[in-house]
């Protein structure tokens, strides 16, 4: 496999993330596809990287596990993501993914 330039990377990650968010794809999607297409590790090699067991991290690709905030904050900490709190709500999502959606909570003016 050819390996991707730092910028093919960063649009790869771009793309998944939006994905991900839009709900168009799950954390194991996004995991499996970093892995193979930045890393290009077999599951088994990620899977000594990180830790875990070759099973545990099938298990999360394919979305069937249960995981820990702190073993996702280890399985993509290599591939430089974090664990994040978002809204569960699509709407709300929405307009945190368009900040000029976003209107003032208060009221009053915006803080320049």
């Amino acid at each position: 496999m050819r390996a991707l330039t730092p910028e093919q990377r960063q649009a790869l990650l771009l793309q998944l993330l939006q994905q991900l968010l839009t709900g168009a794809i799950h954390e194991g999607e996004l995991l499996r596809t970093l892995r193979k297409k930045v890393l290009g590790m077999s599951q088994q090699e990620y899977a000594n990287l990180v830790g875990i067991s070759r099973r545990s991290l099938s298990d999360l690709e394919r979305n069937t596990a249960s995981p820990s905030i702190a073993l996702l904050a280890r399985v993509f900490k290599p591939l430089g993501l974090k664990p994040a709190l978002l809204p569960r709500s699509p709407h709300l999502l929405a307009q945190l993914l368009n900040p000029s959606a976003l209107a003032d909570p208060i009221g009053g003016p915006s803080a320049d």
